[in-house]
């Protein structure tokens, strides 16, 4: 897409396109030019009226039955093809296509766990490589260059293209903690899928162009939960320890008895429509993105000072911060720069703007950007 790179383009006109589209789309009150009124805190009365279409849109963008089936039948296909080489291995599914917050369009993540002796990850994946090239899988290709090496892949049977990547165990224990979080309070996974798709709409999920990934976004939604007052979702890594992995020495380790907090948050009453213009609207106007990191582990804000992310570190620039759970180090806005970050906070102003505006902004919020 080269929407990130018109809009990076564009120097100081931003404000002026998401004011125009707001007036020419929104019916909205004259005069909201540039940044819209901060002090409109409160969102539209008739908000909850838009609910419906947007869980409509919720249920369609779910994986369906067939896409689930067919991705058990990749992984039984590559447990058969990896067992042959290394019998004792491990085959973890991670990310989208494990932790409840993938579409039907989601490809799938596989993580071996597994002993490589004296091999390098590099030579174990060219390995990999062979073995599945051997049972006639397509495109076969081994990435050994990446932060993460992978052997990229597709299954002519069931038409899903796979990254495999080794002993990856942080994302094997992110995938659980978010997958964790969905169980406790369905309007977490509406609201994700909802700002996912925006985002994917929208153009502003390509790490590759300084903007998030959708696990960046699955966080923000934690996080602006963990928020809300009352609070939707609890901070299970503050929380009596039930589950713990050692990875790289690192232990990760929170509460999943999540059967236990069904009704955590049954005294938020807020309905999705009324959230995601919230989500929006603390995204555009209320978070300190000079001051905050976002920490899904403390349930809360930090300071970048507390972080010592105050300063460009080599690529890592620290201008919109969101702490990795596990891997603490790890701050999954640090591909964001000056003029990506303008355009994320111009998206956030646009679409809180469509919410509480708009006539009929279920349509207008995932119109596609061009």
């Amino acid at each position: 897409m080269a929407a990130n790179q018109e809009r990076s383009d564009g120097g100081g006109g931003g404000d002026e396109r998401i004011s125009e589209q707001l007036v020419s789309q929104s019916n909205q009150v004259p005069q909201l030019s540039g940044r819209m009124r901060r002090w409109q805190v409160e969102s539209r009365p008739e908000i909850d009226t838009f609910t419906p279409g947007l869980l409509a849109l919720y249920e369609s963008l779910k994986p369906s039955e067939e896409h689930k089936s067919k991705q058990n039948q990749l992984v039984d296909s590559l447990t058969k093809s990896v067992s042959k080489e290394w019998p004792d291995a491990q085959l973890h599914l991670y990310g989208s296509c494990a932790n409840s917050f993938g579409t039907s369009h989601s490809d799938v993540d596989v993580c071996l766990e597994m002993e490589t002796g004296t091999e390098s990850t590099a030579e174990a994946l060219l390995k990999l490589a062979d073995v599945l090239r051997s049972d006639n899988f397509d495109n076969v290709e081994a990435i050994t260059s990446a932060r993460v090496p992978i052997v990229r892949m597709s299954d002519p049977a069931s038409g899903f293209s796979c990254d495999i990547c080794i002993n990856n165990l942080f994302a094997v224990a992110n995938t659980k903690l978010l997958k964790d979080y969905a169980q406790i309070d369905q309007r977490l996974l509406q609201l994700a899928f909802l700002v996912k798709h925006w985002a994917k709409l929208r153009g502003v999920n390509e790490t590759y162009r300084g903007t998030l990934s959708s696990y960046a976004y699955v966080l923000m939604c934690i996080n602006f939960l963990q928020l809300r007052e009352p609070k939707i979702l609890p901070c299970l890594q503050a929380m009596e320890q039930t589950f713990t992995m050692n990875v790289d020495g690192t232990e990760c380790a929170y509460f999943d008895e999540v059967h236990h907090l069904q009704d955590f948050g049954a005294d938020n009453k807020e309905s999705i429509a009324e959230l995601l213009w919230a989500f929006f609207h603390y995204w555009a106007f209320d978070h300190d993105y000079r001051r905050d990191v976002i920490s899904v582990r403390m349930g809360n804000t930090i300071s970048k000072q507390e972080k010592n992310w105050t300063t460009r570190v080599g690529n890592d620039r620290h201008l919109m911060c969101i702490e990795d759970p596990f891997e603490t180090g790890h701050d999954l806005g640090r591909v964001v720069d000056r003029q990506t970050l303008r355009i994320l906070r111009e998206e956030f102003e646009r679409a809180a703007g469509v919410l509480q505006y708009n006539d009929d902004p279920c349509v207008t919020l995932f119109e596609p950007y061009d």
